[in-house]
């Protein structure tokens, strides 16, 4: 048995109960994948991150589970890992790199927010699934998919009124379904349905807005896109679309440190 620590933060939120929230444990070398895969389900959040030091060129390797399998690429955790590192952990720079399964992933230090540097990941669109507009509810403007499936929806109303058939979303082609509109308040207001990950609703997905920056971008023809997850905890994204990359920035709130024993 080993006692590891643990960090719960709520990531793109300034204070807790809002954003989504992490879990960061810090590893001195990487345990069987079936006890990260056991951690990450204990701690039943959306994603929990893992980090050892890296020899390479970055200087930690990250991975991220949700509560059944591990993923690709989490925007949420990855800044709750940063703000870990810098404000609990000692590091003393201001820019962190990740090594993952994404390649390289930078987190910076960026006034009172944390900013993600992450690849642009632009949709294209693609034919309509077959009984999409009776799953959500609504017969979208625009279906597109890049690694995520989008729907365009015409207004922040019509977001927020999805009751999605999670069977049918789980059951897609591509990796979940966001729901995008201009928003209200914000360049854009979304949400993000990830069933097949065990994930129903994401409260709010740093990794989802790697394709709705793009988009957005060009729709409303400028870089910087205020953007707004909303998700019944909800959270704000800073982005800005930079070529081949998006940089997404976003405040944090520790919610909870402690021990676990595995």
């Amino acid at each position: 048995m080993i006692d590891l620590d643990i960090y719960q933060v709520d990531a793109f939120a300034d204070r807790p109960f809002a954003g989504n929230p992490a879990a960061v444990v810090p590893l001195e070398s990487w345990l069987p994948d079936v006890v990260l895969q056991g951690i990450a389900a204990e701690n039943n959040l959306a994603e929990t991150a893992f980090f050892i030091e890296d020899n390479g060129d970055a200087d930690f390797h990250l991975r991220w589970f949700t509560p059944t399998v591990e993923v690709d690429l989490c925007g949420h955790a990855t800044l709750a890992s940063g703000s870990v590192l810098f404000n609990h952990r000692g590091w003393p720079k201001d820019r962190i790199v990740f090594q993952s399964r994404s390649g390289p992933l930078a987190v910076s230090r960026d006034g009172d927010r944390y900013l993600l540097d992450f690849p642009s990941k632009p949709a294209v669109d693609v034919a309509m699934p077959d009984g999409l507009a009776d799953a959500i509810g609504c017969v979208p403007q625009r279906y597109l998919r890049a690694t995520m499936n989008m729907a365009i929806l015409e207004s922040e109303s019509a977001v927020l009124a999805v009751n999605p058939d999670l069977a049918f979303i789980a059951a897609m082609e591509g990796d979940g379904l966001i729901v995008s509109a201009p928003g209200d308040t914000s360049d854009c207001a979304s949400r993000y349905f990830a069933p097949h990950a065990g994930i129903d609703e994401d409260p709010v997905t740093g990794s989802a807005h790697c394709t709705i920056v793009p988009y957005w971008a060009d729709v409303l023809d400028r870089k910087d896109i205020y953007a707004r997850q909303v998700s019944k905890r909800g959270g704000d994204l800073y982005c800005r679309l930079e070529g081949d990359r998006v940089s997404i920035a976003g405040n944090t709130a520790l919610y909870l440190t402690g021990r676990i024993r595995v």
